[in-house]
């Protein structure tokens, strides 16, 4: 086993990533830019080492200082977390090089997944179902126009190198299908330098479910059942559960043998995501396969038990899985909610600035909190939204919702704008309850976007008296602040007009002492 690990990562999974390792009795060293100096990951970390200026592309993505930090430190082994260089070919093929262990698949395994069109012919040769498509190069718009048509509409354009939601567009008709590929080719020039894209059908009232999958290097590999994370905003996951409400027991076990087939097919070692778009039907086709770490891990730890990242130091280390695909268990229903530093009634404008609260839920075996953050912490322009995780688990679907629920209404966050209320208002959605959503489920329901106003309350004089007291409350404390003008204190009124949803409350608020 590793005595000394490096996470090539920041924020909430690095923590992550130490909270593992130190219960495994392992030094950790962490890695951070100048922006990063004071973070949470740098704190918990056994050692620490300064990579570079705070641009991404100048201290996380930069390989040369993580190899050199591992080398400075003694580190055996790197962890790359999700995001930065996880899905690297280059970074994983350097370190071997090195003699340092990635905690990750092989460097062949990244590169054969990492390209969409690569990757999906060798999921047909391992018997996956994959989208009908046309997946050679397309060089001009009328060649797209042409494919569509033969494909039959509605088709997505996606490009190859695509990730993060980026690189995508469905078309319905000919005119959207030549401006989509030529919008897509130019993105995905930009984004990830590869303009290659292909043109596959769009399945109508998709849901994105996603298969864990663990592999070793004695060639076993075992599904940990599926993650529904169908509710997204713009192509990135907002809310992820484990198992789907979705799928029924033969089509769960059907998409966990096709995602083991093609782990196999490219002897993959460590943690790994196959995700799958699902029809109305059930019926299920390959999209992509994530060769780390997922952000929503945590729903499958939950009701399997297991520690994902335990595992994948001891399978970089050599050892065999544990257990047999018969041990998998599952155990209740897991959920998680994903807390951004983003203002949702601004149509998500990012928000940064000093984190004057924070005080999460408290914690226990149904509710936990990943976050690389702490009260006082700055958020920074220069990285993802996401400053912590929430999920929840209960015996049953409506036990973990309403868990998550609560825990979203006790978490306070101030000094910044945050997507609790967002997420809040999901959770209470009838077609959330009920299970009844695709990826397009808040585009079509929040059309024109968040506003409080449009939610309904059980009890809307209940919501107005509660509002009216709380501005009552805080006036009340203001006036009290010494140096006024004698003569010029202000009053404060007891009778109050609260205006909800195009109603008028009438309300008498007085504070009682004691």
């Amino acid at each position: 086993m590793f005595h000394k690990i490096l996470i090539a990562n920041r924020g909430e999974i690095a923590c992550r990533v130490i909270k593992t390792a130190r219960k495994m009795g392992i030094r950790t060293v962490a890695v951070y830019s100048e922006a990063d100096k004071n973070a949470r990951h740098v704190e918990l970390a056994d050692e620490a080492v300064c990579i570079g200026p705070p641009p991404s592309k100048e201290s996380y993505l930069a390989m040369d200082g993580i190899i050199a930090a591992c080398k400075q430190t003694g580190a055996e082994a790197v962890h790359p977390g999700y995001g930065f260089l996880s899905e690297n070919e280059e970074f994983s093929r350097r370190l071997e090089q090195e003699g340092i262990v990635f905690i990750g698949p092989k460097h062949e395994s990244i590169a054969a997944m990492g390209d969409k069109i690569a990757s999906k012919k060798l999921a047909r040769d391992a018997r996956v179902n994959t989208i009908p498509g046309y997946n050679d190069p397309i060089e001009m718009p009328a060649h797209a126009v042409e494919i569509a048509r033969k494909i039959g509409y509605p088709v997505m354009i996606k490009a190859s190198a695509g990730g993060g939601g980026r690189g995508l567009r469905v078309a319905w008709n000919d005119k959207e299908a030549a401006e989509g590929f030529a919008s897509c080719r130019t993105e995905a020039k930009n984004a990830f330098g590869d303009d290659r894209v292909f043109i596959e059908k769009f399945v109508e009232e998709p849901r994105h479910i996603e298969i864990q999958v663990l592999g070793d290097a004695h060639g076993n590999v075992v599904y940990l059942w599926e993650r529904e994370c169908s509710i997204q905003r713009r192509h990135q996951k907002v809310i992820e559960e484990a198992p789907s409400p979705f799928l029924d027991e033969a089509t769960r076990r059907a998409m966990g043998e096709q995602a083991v087939a093609l782990a196999t097919a490219v002897r993959y070692q460590s943690a790994g995501t196959v995700e799958f778009v699902v029809g109305k039907d059930k019926s299920f086709f390959f999209l992509e396969m994530n060769t780390r770490l997922q952000v929503e891990h945590p729903v499958t730890e939950l009701i399997t038990g297991l520690d994902l990242v335990e595992l994948m130091i001891r399978v970089a280390a050599g050892e065999p899985l544990p257990f047999t695909q018969e041990q998998v268990r599952r155990e209740g229903w897991a959920i998680e909610c994903r807390i951004n530093a983003e203002d949702p009634f601004r149509n998500f404008l990012p928000s940064t600035g000093r984190l004057v609260r924070f005080m999460p839920p408290d914690q226990d075996p149904a509710i936990r909190v990943d976050t690389g953050v702490f009260e006082g912490d700055e958020i920074s322009i220069y990285y993802d939204s996401m400053i912590a995780k929430l999920i929840t688990h209960g015996g049953t679907r409506d036990q973990a919702i309403t868990r998550m629920h609560d825990a979203l209404n006790s978490f306070v966050i101030r000094g910044i704008s945050s997507n609790l209320a967002f997420q809040a208002a999901l959770t209470r959605h009838p077609r959330f309850l009920a299970g009844y959503f695709n990826t397009g489920f808040i585009a079509e329901e929040f059309p024109k976007g968040f506003h409080p106003s449009t939610l309904l309350h059980e009890d809307p004089l209940l919501l107005a008296s509660v509002a009216a007291y709380a501005r009552r409350r805080y006036i009340h404390r203001a006036v009290r602040i010494t140096g006024q003008l004698k003569g010029h204190e202000r009053r404060v009124g007891n009778e109050w007009v609260v205006l909800m949803q195009g109603q008028r409350f009438h309300l008498t608020v007085k504070l009682v002492e004691g």
